[in-house]
């Protein structure tokens, strides 16, 4: 929580700010994705309406949200505020903007084979994977303990990083996520969820580090410039910021761990059905290969 001499007020979350990193990525995410969807529909072919109401006003509305909105506009002032605007852009919004299924889109709307190989390769499926997707949150994490994320919070450079790389950083681990191409065994899955549970452990240490610093981490000593007055010290405004990242960084890894239970659940009952779909003889051959007598 965040304690009341710190708390902006109101119009300051209502605050906007014009920024042409974010207006400039979401124009050319808009007009790529209608332009995948108009070509689709030219072809016959049929795209839901629901994806692009998920994808623009979920996805793209979040985005701007978070980017132009309360979070946008103090960053450079505050630290917890530059850690929350960071941890929804790496995470949250990706997340939504796969409820438009765009790589589904771009397979749909060229046909190519390039791109069903694409999203076959060893390194879609490697960040499609529970076990790697949440490193990368832990990785833009771990960045914010250190002096470059003072760059990137007080400098306009920065600032159009964060807007442009983050939610593309988090888009390449949501996607094939999302839609994965090739399904993976049960007991694979089984070994997934192992390892996320003890990513999501490590998830919380880049938090805990600047919840518990005694010296500023980003090297950015001062209050900026003008910063309001709910904007507290620089170390406080670190320790919240902490406890935010902390927070966060838990809940990061929940849309990975509750696709690995869907992707568990859907596994686990094709599995099924293909052994009730075994006839009597089927069964006596798997059960000699298993007892490791081949002969009819």
């Amino acid at each position: 929580m965040i304690p009341p001499g710190v708390v902006p007020p109101i119009g300051a979350l209502l605050s906007l700010r014009l920024d042409p990193w974010a207006l400039g990525l979401a124009a050319v995410a808009l007009i790529a994705y209608l332009a995948g969807v108009r070509r689709v529909r030219a072809r016959g072919g049929a795209w839901p309406s629901r994806r692009t109401v998920g994808f623009v006003a979920g996805g793209l509305g979040a985005y701007l949200l978070v980017s132009l909105g309360f979070l946008g506009v103090y960053s450079a002032d505050s630290r917890w505020v530059f850690v929350t605007r960071v941890a929804l852009l790496v995470v949250a919004v990706p997340a939504l903007v796969v409820l438009g299924r765009p790589l589904s889109l771009l397979e749909a709307a060229t046909s190519s084979a390039r791109v069903h190989a694409l999203r076959g390769s060893r390194l879609v499926r490697a960040l499609g994977s529970p076990v790697v997707a949440p490193l990368v949150p832990l990785a833009v994490f771990a960045l914010l303990i250190t002096p470059v994320a003072g760059w990137l919070r007080t400098t306009a450079g920065g600032g159009g990083a964060v807007d442009v790389a983050v939610p593309l950083l988090g888009l390449a681990v949501a996607a094939p996520l999302a839609e994965p191409l090739v399904e993976a065994s049960s007991l694979r899955i089984t070994g997934e969820f192992t390892v996320a549970f003890v990513e999501l452990v490590a998830d919380a240490l880049p938090g805990i580090l600047m919840r518990l610093a005694a010296t500023v981490l980003d090297g950015v000593v001062h209050r900026a410039a003008g910063a309001p007055l709910w904007v507290p010290s620089p170390l406080r405004d670190q320790q919240l910021a902490g406890d935010l990242l902390w927070c966060l960084a838990e809940a990061a890894d929940l849309p990975a761990l509750i696709l690995l239970l869907r992707r568990w659940v859907r596994t686990d009952r094709k599995e099924a059905k293909r052994i009730d779909d075994l006839s009597d003889e089927d069964y006596d051959a798997l059960t000699r290969a298993h007892l490791g007598d081949r002969r009819p």
